[in-house]
Parts: structure tokens; C-alpha cells; sequence
């Protein structure tokens, strides 16, 4: 959500921001809604005075019927004028509001400008690449082994769901117990169990509502599904003022997400890349806005060290503007080799929201410097999509005869496995 008080003062900013992202912003059209509600509040100011004063004389000639009578029609006069400039300034406010919150953040000044993906930086790569065609989709082997089934998934609940079974299941547990274990013993975060079913103020405070409801899943009863932990993590803030001297925070969740995955027909229809519902580690981290860029560089750190505890290929992407989320000022990347694929594929996205967000959840801290309450800045990261870690393990630890390493780091939480084969010879 935007300032209005903001855009004012500096116009050209929030406009060559926007058309950083290939957004044209009809600005003339917002500020002079914005320039009608200033008026309307100043004649609301002068009417409401007005009506004082006159009502203080109404009652100092409580002796004279004549004057009492006159000043009670004038006073009546102004009162439906009141009326009319409030219903007048709440109609302005709202269509402010809804020009306001269909806008996305202003990127940072560091952003590589692009219209799309093409224009990403590729920043740096880890561990050594897998080309072999010899080497089947990770839901090919997943079948294979017989722990995975896309086809009693689809029976019961339609296509983009998946059933894991046996060992299959209990490495997508390991990997998620691993990676929470991780990030609070080693990176400094503290674990939350969050509901994954929230209200619709909560899916506008993290930018979801109104401009992606089409990709989410809603209740009969007005409760939204998560798309991520991100939501209800960022929100435990929401409508809250902060000691300065409780930052940062740091959360961490396991959940599971749903999406519809409506912008993204014919993409992905088999395997575990672009599922309905899905594990993901979150990690959100509610800071000073001078410590958001550091932040920033921390949260990719820590998911980095993620895949090379798994010893997973990857490479870090700076998003251009034109692929960066609606909430985000600042985006990188974590991709993780796929090999039956012959390319990178996104396993975690960490973004830098400033105060986006919290403009939208009216989340302060008290500053110690400026004596106010000031906005918050937040960030949200996968740490990583458990899904998409799984079938990248399933690709880079095949093995010729069909089975599949386990990764050294999760077979204490896998009761000491350290090879996946087909159940029915186990």
C-alpha cells in the first residue's frame, strides 16, 4: 500500500518506479482525486466550525424565540451540508484506496530494469552440475520406486495433487524437520505454528488480496487458504506497534500451501513443481528500516546454506523488475539444478517488502531517534519448497539402478536410510 501524503511530495518517484515494472500509472487522475478530498475536507472543517459557532450563539439567546429559531434553521442548513461533503469525502477516499492498492512496491534503486526474467542477473552458482539424459523425471522415479502416486492423487482429488508414500513420505518429514532444526539452531530463528486458513484482512496486509484472488482458494464461510506461511507469519505484527528494541524478529513455519495455480495453464502438469497444495519452510523477518538490505543478504544466506547442507546444485538470481512480486522492492532467487530438465528451476524466492506491507497491516515500531512510531519493514523467503527439494534430490542422487541416495544430512532424521528403492524389494 502506498502513501498518498508520499506520492504528493514526490510523484516522479512512485511513477518511474512503476514504469520500471512496465506499469503506466495514470498519476494526474490520482492526484486529482487526491487534491478534491483535500478540498472536501477543508469545507467539511469550515462547515463544522461554522456549525459551532452558530449553535454557541443558539444557545446564548435561549431568551430570544426568534433568534433561537433563526440560528436553528441555519444550523439544520449545515448539517446537511456536513452530510453531504462526508458522504462526498468517503467516496473520494474509496476510490483513492482502490486506485492505491492495485499498485505494486517501487523497486529499489540496485534493481536490474527488464520486462521479464531475460533481463535477471545471475549472481553466483554452487556445487557441480548433473548432465546426463540418461536421468528420468523425479516423478518418473518417484513412481518407479513406488512411493509416489500422481494417479490415486487425481482420483480423489483431481490433477496437480500428489500422494507420497512409504520412503518418499518420510523424506519430505525429514526434509522439513531438517530445515526447521536448521534455521533456528543455526541461523537464529524462532519456530511458529501458524493456522493455515486466515481471515481476508490478512491476505490484503501481505499484498495477495485484491489483485491475485483468482489464484487463491477461498472457504463458503470467507476464510482464505494460504498460499504461504508469509501471510499469517507477517501479520503477527499486524496493528501492532513494536519496541524498537524488540528487532528484528524472526519466524520460521512449516506448512502446508495452496494455490490454484490459475496463471499458470499447461505448465508443470506432472511432478511436484506446480502442485495445488505443498510443503514449504517460510522464514519472514520483521525489521528497523535501516536493517532491511542487510536482512535481506541474511534471509539468502540462510536458505543458501539450506541446499548446501543437502549438497543440492543451485545459482542466486537478482530479479529484474519485471519479474519481481507485487509486494516486493527487492527479490533473489535460489534455483536448483534439475537435470532430466537440463536447467535451473526456482526453489526459493527472498524478498525485501520495506513498508509495503506494513502500510497494509498498520505495523509501527517506536523509533528511539525520531521519538515517533514508524513503519515497519518486512521480508519473506522460502527456506525452501520442500516439494521442489525432494524432486531435485530425486535427480541429482539417482543412481543407474533405479534407486536413489539419501542426502548425509537427512538420514539421522530418516532412522538412518540411506537408500531409496522400490518398496516391494526392501
Amino acid at each position: 500500500m502506498h502513501d498518498i501524503s508520499l506520492i504528493r511530495k514526490n510523484p516522479d518517484i512512485f511513477v518511474n518506479g512503476w514504469d520500471k515494472r512496465g506499469i503506466k500509472v495514470e498519476i494526474n487522475k490520482i492526484l486529482d482525486l487526491d487534491n478534491a478530498l483535500r478540498g472536501t475536507i477543508a469545507k467539511l472543517q469550515e462547515f463544522q466550525e461554522e456549525r459551532n459557532k452558530i449553535s454557541k450563539l443558539a444557545g446564548d439567546v435561549n431568551d430570544n424565540k426568534d433568534l433561537r429559531k433563526k440560528y436553528s434553521s441555519k444550523v439544520k442548513d449545515i448539517k446537511l451540508k456536513i452530510k453531504k461533503l462526508e458522504d462526498k469525502k468517503l467516496s473520494l477516499t474509496t476510490k483513492i484506496e482502490d486506485e492505491l492498492i492495485v499498485l505494486p512496491n517501487v523497486p529499489l534503486k540496485d534493481v536490474p530494469v527488464g520486462p521479464d526474467e531475460g533481463s535477471n542477473i545471475e549472481m553466483n552458482k554452487y556445487g557441480k552440475i548433473l548432465k546426463d539424459d540418461r536421468i528420468p523425471p523425479h516423478f518418473e522415479i518417484g513412481e518407479r520406486l513406488n512411493h509416489l502416486d500422481f494417479e490415486t492423487a487425481s482420483k480423489l482429488s483431481g490433477s496437480r495433487f500428489v500422494i507420497s508414500k512409504n520412503n518418499i513420505a518420510k523424506m519430505e518429514r525429514a526434509l522439513s524437520n531438517f530445515m526447521i532444526d536448521f534455521h533456528v539452531k543455526e541461523n537464529g530463528y524462532e519456530e511458529v505454528s501458524v493456522p493455515i486458513l486466515v481471515k481476508e484482512d490478512a491476505m490484503f496486509g501481505t499484498g495477495q488480496l485484491p489483485k491475485f484472488e483468482e489464484d487463491q482458494y477461498k472457504t463458503t464461510d470467507g476464510m482464505w487458504l494460504i498460499p504461504t506461511a508469509e501471510v499469517p507469519l507477517t501479520n503477527l505484527v499486524r496493528e501492532k506497534v513494536l519496541n524498537q528494541s524488540d528487532l528484528p524478529q524472526r519466524y520460521v513455519a512449516y506448512t502446508q500451501c495452496f494455490r490454484r495455480e490459475a496463471g499458470a495453464a499447461g505448465k508443470d502438469t506432472r511432478g511436484l513443481i506446480r502442485l495445488h497444495q505443498f510443503p514449504k519452510v517460510e522464514l519472514v523477518s520483521i525489521v528497523s528500516p535501516s536493517k532491511s538490505d542487510i536482512e535481506l543478504e541474511r534471509m539468502v544466506d540462510s536458505a543458501q546454506k539450506i541446499l548446501q547442507q543437502l549438497k543440492l546444485p543451485y545459482r542466486t538470481i537478482f530479479l529484474s523488475t519485471g519479474d519481481m512480486g507485487f509486494s516486493a522492492s527487492k527479490t533473489y532467487d535460489l534455483e536448483v539444478w534439475f537435470p532430466s530438465q537440463n536447467t535451473y528451476r526456482e526453489i526459493s524466492s527472498c524478498s525485501n517488502c520495506q513498508d509495503f506491507q506494513a502500510r497494509r497491516m498498520n505495523a509501527k515500531y517506536k523509533d528511539k531517534i525520531e521519538k515517533k512510531n514508524l513503519f515497519v519493514h518486512t521480508l519473506n523467503g522460502s527456506g525452501v519448497a520442500v516439494g521442489r527439494a525432494l524432486a531435485s534430490i530425486l535427480e541429482n542422487f539417482y543412481n543407474e539402478d533405479g534407486s536413489v541416495t539419501v542426502p548425509e544430512v537427512l538420514r539421522p532424521y530418516m532412522d538412518g536410510i540411506k537408500i531409496l528403492k522400490n518398496f516391494e524389494s526392501e
